[in-house]
Formats: C-alpha cells, sequence, structure tokens
C-alpha cells in the first residue's frame, strides 16, 4: 500500500491576514468564528492605527501600533511588532466607554475581565474611527448572542494563575470567608503530572519562590491567562524562565493553544469517548513508543503518566486521521504532561504540529527536512569557516542537529534547560530554535574544527550539553562571571548575536529551498510506493516508474479524495487493526491517467493560426474508459489503487492477438456469463467507434461496420429454431438482454476482418505509451516585483487570452488551422471501404437445425483460429535512458537522485532521539521554609538575569505624545 501526496506542490504561501492570525496566536477557527454572519457582512474585519496605554498610572509607557479586530478576538500590535501585544477575546471585555478628552482625540476605555483597563487612542480619521467602533459594537453583540461571556467565568477558574491571585489577595485582606472560596477554587484548576511526581530539577537552585514573586506583581497589572498583556518586561520574565506552576498555563497563552480550548470545551473529552476500544495503525505505533517516551522522569515509570500519555496521542490521531501519530510526538507530549493536564496537552500539542512546526511531524517530515536545509543555510552565511570544515570532512550537520529541532532540544539536553529554551520558542517563535543552533556551534567552534566525523561530532554535543549548569568562565576573578553558567551564555549569546535571525528571514529561506525539498521527498516517495508494491507482473521498476509519474499528475490536475478510513464502527474491533490508508483514485482521476497513459482516452489537438502551432490535449470522457476502470476494480471498492492500476495494465498491454480479443470480450460482458447480448455487441462497438474516432480515411469505420453486419448475421444464424419450423424462416425475436453470441463467435468475426485483427494483434497495445512526464511546475518562490510580474504574465490564464488572440487573428487572414492527432495513425491516405463478404457457408444458409448449431460451436474455434492468429509482444515504446533525459521536461525513472543526506539523517534518528539521562533533571522537595531575607536575595540574582537581557524598547512617542496618553487614564467616559 502507497500513500501519494501532492499537497507539498500545492502550498501556497499564507497572506497578508493570515500572517496577522499566526503572528497574534490566533486559532485557525478564528476565520470561521461565526463565518455563516461574515459570510454575510455583519461580522467584518478591521484594523486601525491607535496608542495603547495601560490603566494604571506610570506603570508602562504608551506604545503606537495597529488595533485589529479579528472577530472573536481583539488583538494589537506596537508598530516594532516586538515591544507590546495582546490577543483578546470580546467575550472577557466587560465594558467599552469613549472618554471625555482634548479637542481631536478619539479615545475609547476597555474594561477586561480581571479589571484591567486599557484606554486604546484611535489615532485615524474620525470616519474611520467610527466605523472601527460600529464594527466593535457588532461584534461584541454577536458574542453576546453566542452566549460565550458566560462561558467565562467557568473557564478561567481552570487556570492557576486565578488560584495565585486570589490567594495573595485574601492574605492581604485576611479575610477568612475569600480563603475557603479560594480553597474551592484552587481544586478546579488544572495541572500536570509534575504536580504528584515533583517538577525537574532543584527548586532553590531555579530560584522558584523568587520568579513566582516577580511574575504574581507582573500578573496582578497586565491580567492574566485571557486577558493577558504582553509588555516588554513580560518577554525578559520569560527568557529568565517561567516558574514551574505557572508554566503550563503561560505554555497555552503564548502559544493560543488557551484559545482553542476556551472554543472547543469538551472536545477532548468527547473525542475519548467517541473512539473508546478503536485500533489503528497510529495506535499500535503509540504503544510500542509509550515506554520509550521520557523513561527516567518517574510519572512514566507508573500506570497514571503511562495512561495520560496513550490518551493525548490517541486523541491527536483520532482527530487528524491523515497525520495520525508521528515520530517523536511521545517525547514532546510526554514534557508537556508534566506541565500541563490532558486536555491542555492535547490542545498544545495541536498548536504546535499544524501552526507552530507545519510538517515536523508528518508521514514526510517535510517541515523538518525544510528547517534542516534553512539551518545549514544561516551555518553557510553566519560561520562560513565551520560549513567549509563540515564539507571538507564530510560531516552532515543534520546527524545532531535534525534532533534538536524534532525534539526541541528535549532529548538533547537536561530538561531543565530544554525547557527554558521551550519557554523562549512559544514567545518569540520558531526563530528561537535556529538562534540557539547556531549558537551551539559558535560556542564550540574550536573544537568542532577539530572533529573528522558524524561520531565525533555527536560526541562532542553531548560532551557539551552535559555540561550546561557549569561555569562558562571558571577561572575568571570576577565572582559574577564566574556565576555565569555555560547555559545563560548559550541565551545571552543567542538572543544577542544572532538577533539578525528574524522571522522573516527564516521565511524567506524556506521560500528559497522549498522546490528543493518537495523534490526530493517526491523522488523519495515514489521509490518507496514501487517498493512497496506487492508485484510488478510483467513491468520493469523503470516502467513502474513511468506509471507512478502519470498517476502523480493526475493527482495533482484532479485530486482524489483524501485518504480517509471508514468510521471505526464499521471496519474495526478492539482486536482488529484498521487498514493502512492508501490513495485510491476516483473515475474522474483516473480518466486523467489514463489520458497520459493511452493515446485513444485524449484529445489532442495541433493548431496552426500563421503565429504559431500548439497542441492542445483534453480529457477524452467516454463509457469504454468507465468500463475499464470498473474493470480494474477486482474489490468493488469504487476506487483504485497504485497496484490495482499496475495489475490493470499488465493485462492488457503485454497481450498477444487472441488475449487482446479475450480482453475486449471480457470487458464489455458485463454479467460475466461468458456471453454478449445485442445491446453489449453495439456498446462494443461504439467502444471500437471511440478509439478509431480520429483515424484518417475509412479504414477502421468500414471495418466496425462489417463487423456489426457480420456479428448480428451470424449470431442469427446460430440461434435456436422452434421443431418443425421452416429453416429458411427468421428466427424468433430475441430479447436484447439475452444472451447472443459467446467468445468463440467473437473471434471468428473478428479474425474475419484484416483490419481488426490487425488492430487486436499490435495496434491496441501500440496505443499505450509509457513515457516520460514533464516535470510539473512549482509554484515560484521568487517574491521580488519583477518576478511576480513574470509569474502574472506567464499565467495560464493569460496564456489562453494570447492564444484565443491569435487564433481570430488567424481566422481573420484565413490561416487558422484544427487537426486531431489520431490514436493509432496507420493509415495516412484514404481508402475505398471493401465490400463485407458474408460469413455463413452455403450449409448454414440451407439448414440451422440444434444439433448442427451445437456441432459448429464446438468446432468453430478449432477450424479458423490457429490458422490466422500471430502472436506478438505488446509495443511499449519505452524510449532508452538516453533519449529520456532528453525530452525536453523528462526524468529518467531509472536516474533518480541519491537521497539526500538530510533524509539519511531523518532514517536514523529513531537511533539519535535515545535521551540521555542528566542529573540535574532530578526532582526535588519545595522550600516552602524559606526566610523573607534569602527570598529577596534571590530576587536580585533572578533581577540581574533579567537586566541581561535588557533591551532599548522606544516606544516611538514624544514626551508630549506620552503625557497625553497617560492624561487619558483619568479622563471621564462621554456622557
Amino acid at each position: 500500500m502507497s500513500t501519494i501526496s501532492t499537497h507539498l506542490r500545492n502550498f501556497k504561501e499564507p497572506t497578508r491576514e493570515q500572517l496577522n492570525l499566526l503572528f497574534f496566536s490566533l486559532p485557525i477557527d478564528a476565520e470561521t468564528h461565526g463565518g455563516e454572519k461574515a459570510a454575510s457582512g455583519e461580522l467584518e474585519r478591521m484594523e486601525i492605527s491607535a496608542v495603547l496605554t495601560l490603566g494604571v498610572q506610570n506603570i508602562e509607557d504608551a506604545y503606537p501600533g495597529k488595533l485589529y479586530l479579528i472577530p472573536p478576538y481583539l488583538a494589537f500590535s506596537s508598530l516594532d511588532r516586538k515591544s507590546v501585544r495582546f490577543t483578546i477575546p470580546l467575550s472577557t471585555i466587560r465594558r467599552v466607554e469613549r472618554l471625555n478628552a482634548r479637542a481631536g482625540i478619539y479615545a475609547l476605555s476597555l474594561s477586561l475581565w480581571h479589571n484591567t483597563k486599557i484606554v486604546v487612542q484611535l489615532t485615524s480619521l474620525r470616519p474611520t474611527a467610527d466605523l472601527f467602533c460600529s464594527l466593535l459594537r457588532d461584534a461584541l453583540k454577536a458574542e453576546l448572542n453566542r452566549g460565550q461571556m458566560k462561558a467565562v467565568k467557568s473557564f478561567i477558574e481552570t487556570c492557576y494563575s486565578e488560584s495565585l491571585l486570589a490567594n495573595i489577595e485574601s492574605d492581604n485582606k485576611e479575610n477568612a470567608g475569600s480563603k475557603a472560596d479560594s480553597g474551592s477554587t484552587d481544586s478546579l484548576h488544572l495541572g500536570g503530572l509534575g504536580l504528584k511526581f515533583k517538577y525537574p530539577g532543584d527548586p532553590r537552585k531555579l530560584r522558584e519562590a523568587s520568579k513566582m514573586k516577580l511574575w504574581t506583581t507582573y500578573l496582578k497589572t497586565h491580567g492574566r491567562n485571557l486577558t493577558l498583556l504582553r509588555y516588554p518586561q513580560y518577554t525578559r520574565l520569560v527568557q529568565v524562565g517561567l516558574p514551574n506552576r505557572l508554566r503550563g498555563e503561560m505554555w497555552e497563552t503564548l502559544s493560543g493553544s488557551l484559545y482553542l480550548r476556551f472554543a472547543h470545551p469538551g472536545e477532548y473529552e468527547r473525542i475519548l469517548k467517541e473512539n473508546e476500544g478503536r485500533t489503528s495503525t497510529s495506535t499500535e505505533e503509540i504503544e510500542k513508543d509509550l515506554h520509550r517516551s521520557l523513561p527516567e522522569y518517574p510519572a512514566y515509570q507508573s500506570e497514571e503518566g503511562i495512561g495520560a500519555l496513550r490518551r493525548v496521542l490517541q486523541a491527536y490521531s483520532f482527530r487528524h486521521p491523515e497525520t495520525g501519530y508521528c515520530q517523536a510526538m511521545n517525547i514532546l507530549a510526554a514534557a508537556i504532561l508534566i506541565y500541563m493536564s490532558e486536555e491542555q496537552a492535547f490542545w498544545l500539542l495541536q498548536v504546535i504540529c499544524d501552526r507552530l512546526l507545519p510538517g515536523y511531524y508528518s508521514p514526510s517530515m517535510h517541515g523538518t527536512l525544510l528547517d534542516q536545509r534553512v539551518f545549514e543555510s544561516l551555518v553557510h552565511k553566519c560561520l562560513p569557516i565551520l560549513y567549509e570544515h563540515f564539507t571538507a570532512v564530510d560531516v552532515q550537520l543534520s546527524v545532531a542537529s535534525l534532533p534538536w529541532f524534532l525534539s526541541l532540544f528535549i532529548n538533547s539536553m537536561p530538561m531543565v534547560f530544554a525547557f527554558r529554551i521551550i519557554d523562549c520558542f512559544f514567545c518569540m517563535g520558531p526563530k528561537v530554535l535556529f538562534q540557539v543552533g547556531l549558537t551551539i556551534l559558535k560556542i564550540n567552534g574550536e573544537e568542532l574544527l577539530q572533529v573528522q566525523d558524524d561520531g565525533g561530532f555527536i560526541h562532542l554535543m553531548r560532551n557539551y550539553f552535559a555540561s550546561l549548569g557549569d561555569s562558562a568562565h571558571p577561572e575568571s576573578a570576577d565572582p559574577r562571571a564566574r556565576a555565569i553558567t555555560r547555559f545563560q551564555e548559550l541565551l545571552l549569546v543567542s538572543f544577542r548575536e544572532f538577533a539578525i535571525i528574524t522571522d522573516e528571514m527564516i521565511q524567506n529561506e524556506r521560500k528559497r529551498f522549498r522546490g528543493e525539498i518537495v523534490h526530493s521527498i517526491e523522488s523519495f516517495s515514489k521509490r518507496s510506493a514501487i517498493r512497496n508494491l506487492k508485484t510488478l507482473h510483467r513491468f520493469t521498476k523503470d516502467q513502474a516508474g513511468l506509471i507512478y509519474d502519470a498517476l502523480f499528475k493526475a493527482i495533482c490536475i484532479e485530486p482524489p479524495p483524501a485518504a480517509s478510513l471508514p468510521p471505526p464502527s464499521l471496519l474495526t474491533t478492539k482486536d482488529s487493526p484498521e487498514e493502512r490508508p492508501e490513495t485510491r483514485i476516483g473515475l474522474k482521476t483516473f480518466r486523467v491517467f489514463l489520458s497520459e497513459i493511452a493515446t485513444w482516452a485524449r484529445i489532442e489537438k495541433i493548431v496552426s493560426n500563421g503565429f504559431q502551432q500548439r497542441v492542445e490535449r483534453e480529457v477524452a470522457e467516454h463509457e469504454f474508459i468507465d468500463r475499464i476502470f470498473s474493470f480494474w476494480d477486482t474489490d468493488y471498492r469504487g476506487s483504485l489503487s497504485f497496484q490495482d492500476l499496475i495489475s490493470g495494465l499488465d493485462g492488457v498491454m503485454f497481450n498477444d492477438l487472441m488475449e487482446n480479443i479475450e480482453w475486449f470480450f471480457n470487458l464489455h460482458d458485463k454479467n460475466k456469463d461468458g456471453y454478449l447480448t445485442k445491446d453489449e455487441v453495439l456498446t462494443l462497438s461504439e467502444s471500437l467507434l471511440f478509439i478509431f474516432r480520429y483515424e484518417i480515411g475509412d479504414a477502421y469505420l468500414g471495418a466496425v461496420s462489417r463487423f456489426m453486419s457480420n456479428a448480428f448475421e451470424y449470431g442469427d444464424a446460430l440461434l435456436p429454431r422452434p421443431e418443425g419450423s421452416d429453416p429458411d424462416d427468421d428466427p424468433p425475436p430475441l430479447e436484447s438482454n439475452q444472451p447472443y453470441i459467446n467468445l468463440a463467435t467473437f473471434r471468428m468475426v473478428v479474425l474475419a476482418d484484416e483490419v481488426l485483427e490487425s488492430f487486436f494483434e499490435s495496434d491496441f497495445a501500440s496505443t499505450f505509451r509509457l513515457e516520460p512526464v514533464p516535470m510539473m511546475e512549482m509554484p515560484n518562490a521568487n517574491t521580488s516585483l519583477l518576478g511576480g510580474l513574470w509569474d502574472t504574465l506567464t499565467s495560464s490564464d493569460n496564456r489562453k487570452i494570447f492564444n484565443r488572440l491569435t487564433d481570430e487573428v488567424g481566422r481573420t487572414i484565413g490561416k487558422h488551422q484544427v487537426y486531431h492527432r489520431p490514436a493509432i495513425g496507420k493509415f495516412a491516405t484514404l481508402e475505398e471501404p471493401k465490400a463485407r463478404e458474408s460469413l455463413l457457408t452455403p450449409t448454414m444458409r440451407r439448414s440451422a437445425s440444434k444439433a448442427s448449431l451445437r456441432l459448429e460451436e464446438q468446432s468453430t474455434p478449432r477450424v479458423d483460429i490457429p490458422s490466422t492468429s500471430k502472436s506478438a509482444p505488446a509495443n511499449l515504446n519505452v524510449p532508452i535512458r538516453g533519449e529520456v533525459d532528453k525530452a525536453e521536461g523528462g526524468l529518467s525513472p531509472s536516474a533518480y537522485s541519491a537521497m539526500p543526506s538530510m533524509f539519511e539523517a531523518a532514517a536514523t534518528a529513531a537511533a539519535l532521539m535515545e535521551r540521555t539521562p542528566f542529573a540535574i533533571d532530578d526532582a526535588k522537595d519545595d522550600e516552602d521554609d524559606e526566610s523573607e531575607d534569602e527570598t529577596e536575595g534571590e530576587d536580585d540574582g533572578v533581577m540581574d538575569e533579567v537586566d541581561a537581557f535588557l533591551e532599548a524598547h522606544d516606544s516611538g512617542l514624544t514626551p508630549a505624545e506620552q503625557e497625553l496618553a497617560q492624561d487619558l487614564i483619568h479622563a471621564e467616559p462621554v456622557k
């Protein structure tokens, strides 16, 4: 079985609107939220220039930027796209008021669910501001009607930040009732396996208490979970590291999986319930990998942790059957479950696989391979000496870097450090992986220049990762320098020296190499599909490759339905696994496929208009093609697989004369009773006329005419007559659906005509031509002005317009001509049709008794056929390799490119994904009885690390504009 996918070739670069959704971590569902209303024009999107001010005096500066209304969300981004941003569900907005400000100032005050107030000054023209407010009002009303605002309270109770701040407020108020309420809330919030099995690392060394205190202060004034506002301090706190208890919630907030969980309550439980007891190929693979997932962590040495991991991975495979389960998903899910509940982990896994790292966790691993190629390019640009050394000694960079990207460094370094990188990954995007990877190579540059093979490279990297907790400058006299660990050095170099690695650079590099990677994957998939065939029959591998090329092109032109499986209740039980999904084509795709193989299955017009001569090809439609589709569908599934096509073509392309006659007979024998009815004889004649429709002259037309006359004359003569009737009388009338002629009679009628005999002996087989299929064009990755202009001018639609124009001019000057290319092309001159001679012998004309008829039927095949049949092999018309290579756009299937090194790395990734246990990951008890002095001292240490990440965040506003923005905080609403 094989799965043939063309979605890589059909990839389209995201639009500006889609990029905005990705930037604001919005779920794809945002495009269809209230889709019916959006389609009718009731809910519209809009963006407007604005200045954002936090509703607390002198806490944060005001920042100019863009305010986006993306129902059901409201989002903001500062002008530099990194200082400030937020994404807020409209259902969390409690009040919107227009402020009574200075003349010409249009400002709104938004009160959010957590009593956070933000002031938005709309800096566009007044009509634009009025339109934005009108659309915002309509969107808020739609949310109220949907009932989402009622769902906010129960949802945020599942977030730990609610319990954290509620406990602090109750301690400040010293209110016993509040404490009791907070206790009930505390039992509702979600958490991961770390709550029971402890979190990796020593809490004191990780300064958990100090980090939690800093985060509590930030969340008090900047909102939390659904209403979180991301200011510069937020990014710096993430870079320092998230507290273990808040990490899960912050991950889903940063990634946007929080919004998916909010929009689909109860879906995770529903998926598990509907698929309870279901088994599939994915579930089998999951079972194999469960005990290989972070086995050193205590939770995965118990059934509780293994069960949670199993349910999350199975739920994802059931929701995404086209992806199912792929390598390294288990490592990712196991790490996430330490900090998150099953439902949280399920939605976060979906965001990672579908949006943050698309194509990483897929059968082809195309996303991983593409980013490995991008990473190699960045190493070439940023570390040219190291790149040249690796090239000289033939060290494959992807051997070590592929597991880094695939497991987000979880399998490569101690978990306490890998989770710090993952914190930054969710906050700053996939560019973090490239920045950290380049920094690892730069820091170890001198040692890497001594490496001579892949083994030495991997060994050096393992030693470096094991020493990340050591001092980066142990010999320094400065105690502050000695206190800097190698991991802190890794992050500082990543975000300072490699800040030049931006999201735009990554996207451009991906566009540049996508075509190369897609071609490599398609070549690899082609070899795999041919290797997985049960039998090649009489085809060689090269010929099977040509058939695959035709099939792939047909799938690109007319995509079949997705390779999906029937509902589990109809297909499997608990003990019987599902079949592996495979690509099967329907009738429409089959017509396109056959048009690439058989000349009569296509319409080829040679158009000449005085300016150009071109060949236009169209796919033919006829009942004959539909019959072949059904004839090859031996399993009666209404679709054909690659193996079905190989078997079907083998049954017709290698036939001799007698086998072709029998194949044609069986094709039209609908009920397989060994007889053709009168209607089936007429249908067979129509099939012959379809094949001969563009042949020159009347030779084939005359042959079909003689065939019909002979068939009916001989068939009537063989019909039984009642006892005692006159032999010269006409036979009794026969129903059109009754058996009429058998195979022996059909052979006699065909062999009586020289043209038909030649057709079945050699001409029919010659119409099946296995020829190299020109490489289909990949989408152009050139994003320049000239490149885009050229793509527009040379588009398919523009070419059609140009052809129509030249055809009209050609008709005007009398030079427009259209010729149809014949399917066989054997007769090039007009010939008069030969007169038909009767097949009936004089004896048959005089007598037609039942006994003589039975005797004739038994003797017919022995008299005529051996003397006239000539066996000849089928003409495959397969060009030799040299001719194929010279063909324009052609690719010889034997001239496959060598499998790239990245594929070799992917093939051996399983061995490299084995994780090395690190002592620093051992879980330690929390130190709850720390003194206040110790906490304060550690706060200073954390802030020193925060200061190390400080960047200049210029808001872009003048002092006067900043003062105006601060004054708006105390402005009264318009009454």
